[in-house]
């Protein structure tokens, strides 16, 4: 099993690196470090660039964890020759490695210095991926954020809302559903929770802007400037 994922481990990585925000800016004759939150993802993107600019990059993030993981597993399935029913523990710990080495791809990019971006894109993407297991919950994680961005404005805590939804209803998932037992998914909820404890950590200087009340929201006159 480890001659299928480990190149597939390898090759997330180097995906999950690639810095969207950064080139498209630098197409655009910009820096992102030195504007506004000096972040490499969309939201800082959109400031610099403008919102559309910002949608694009979003989605190319999220692709950095989708595609890896649904690749990884097709093929995974047929040279292995394993049928869906068939996966195990050990399968879904390789194919969650997969997304991990995505999601530190773009956290610690090789391409920048390993300085990167906080990974919540390209967790949503992950999470889209490993279906069936983790679509809903990321689904769910996403509309959350949607209502929380619509109602304060704020991007972090939006992100970080939706990233503490995501264990809750992966929970509630595995309770109602009789075909999904813990004995065999306990790699998706140890990562589930997991996850949420590092997108946190990574917002924690977005924490004291909160609290200080400095935090920058969208569609605010210094997003528009």
């Amino acid at each position: 099993m480890s001659g299928v994922f480990l190149p597939a481990i390898v090759v997330a990585y180097f995906v999950g690196a690639i810095p969207f925000g950064p080139i498209i800016a630098r197409l655009h004759g910009k820096n992102l470090r030195t504007i506004g939150s000096g972040n490499i993802g969309a939201t800082n993107l959109a400031r610099a660039c403008g919102r559309k600019w910002g949608y694009v990059c979003f989605g190319l993030d999220v692709l950095k964890g989708l595609i890896p993981v649904m690749a990884v597993k097709s093929v995974a399935l047929h040279v292995l020759e394993i049928e869906n029913s068939a996966i195990g523990p050990g399968f879904l710990a390789w194919w969650l490695a997969v997304g991990v080495a995505a999601i530190l791809g773009h956290i610690f990019p090789i391409y920048l210095k390993f300085k990167g971006g906080k990974g919540v894109s390209t967790s949503l993407g992950i999470g889209l991926g490993l279906w069936p297991y983790f679509t809903f919950s990321a689904l769910i994680a996403l509309l959350i954020w949607i209502v929380l961005v619509l109602i304060w404005r704020y991007v972090s805590l939006a992100s970080m809302g939706g990233a503490i939804t995501f264990p809750v209803t992966l929970a509630v998932a595995i309770a109602v559903k009789s075909d999904w037992e813990l004995s065999n998914l306990w790699p998706l909820v140890v990562a589930a929770t997991i996850i949420p404890i590092v997108v946190i950590i990574l917002h924690r200087s977005n924490i004291k802007r909160l609290l200080a009340g400095t935090e920058n929201k969208i569609h605010s006159r210094k997003d528009r400037a």
